[in-house]
């Protein structure tokens, strides 16, 4: 059963199309959650008047609908986020513009952004409308390798109430310079460990890379920082879960958002998921560096 909520908890689905969103819309469903497809965004305010229904609601969202625009729904999970009585999630299902070109050629059906013209086309405005959307998830997951049975075995393991309750946790890194994300709850500064930045065999690596990890390790500061770091984190989880807390996001910030950051949020997400914790890793900065590099055509 799913549990009776004390406030809304609502988990927004949208990504390209293709991308699984309607295949995330009906796993959901299966899970227990009211699920709205399409509603225009203007009426989406109206979901969270008056008391919580008692399980939670999925909305899917996408470029059908009759009012959608990056702006209105950047603006509305902004509004969401605010209300203390609403938990709000935005789930990104995401696909390769390769992929996506290919399953749309394997289906035989028009691109939604392109009715006259090619599905590469709609792809790529698609991809585009959406990349701030993208920017600002909570959990994004890419399904470019994925059978429709491999993705809702994901969403399981990330909102299945039915099971025994599990608190999702996201690990996240960011640049200063861009900004503190949003809906981050627990925000740690890394500027202070030893930059790779300034070791020239070390610069264009990120913090993914061994190199850049054991070049951080290396710090004095590090060993004392990741262990209390880790005990803090591993104390507050179960206290979170046992609030009723479904999600808990810990962002790491540093100067560009490339090395140690990215590399702290990988070795904690790490230690996280060792403990059996569920985790998500996101690399903010890194997302927006891989979605310039996106080809310009595709198909």
């Amino acid at each position: 059963m799913v549990e009776q909520l004390q406030e809304h908890r609502l988990v927004l689905v949208t990504g390209p199309s293709g991308a699984g969103r309607s295949t995330a819309i009906h796993a959901l469903e299966d899970m227990g959650f009211e699920v709205i497809d399409n509603l225009p965004l203007s009426l989406v305010p109206r979901l969270t008047e008056g008391p919580p229904l008692g399980r939670p609601i999925a909305l899917g969202l996408d470029v059908r609908n009759r009012d959608f625009n990056a702006t209105a729904l950047i603006e509305l999970i902004d509004s969401l986020t605010q209300d203390p009585g609403v938990s709000l999630e935005v789930l990104y299902i995401d696909c390769a513009p390769g992929v996506l070109v290919r399953r749309y050629s394997e289906t035989r059906r028009r691109h939604p952004l392109a009715p006259a013209e090619t599905p590469s086309e709609g792809i790529e405005r698609e991809i585009d409308l959406l990349a701030p959307i993208r920017v600002r998830a909570d959990h994004l997951i890419d399904t470019s390798e994925m059978s429709p049975h491999d993705l809702k075995a994901e969403l399981g393991r990330w909102f299945d109430g039915g099971a025994v309750a599990r608190l999702a946790v996201s690990v996240q890194s960011f640049s200063y310079k861009r900004g503190v994300p949003r809906g981050v709850d627990m925000i740690f500064d890394c500027r202070f460990l030893r930059n790779p930045y300034w070791v020239e065999m070390l610069r264009a690596l990120d913090g993914r890379d061994p190199a850049v990890a054991e070049h951080i390790r290396a710090d004095p500061r590090f060993l004392p920082f990741f262990e209390k770091l880790t005990d803090l984190v591993l104390f507050l989880l179960p206290a979170q879960l046992e609030e009723g807390k479904a999600h808990l996001s810990i962002g790491f910030g540093c100067t560009g958002g490339q090395h140690r950051s990215v590399a702290i949020a990988e070795m904690l997400g790490n230690v996280l998921a060792q403990a059996g914790w569920p985790v998500s890793k996101r690399h903010r900065e890194l997302e927006r560096r891989a979605a310039t590099m996106l080809p310009t055509g595709t198909g």
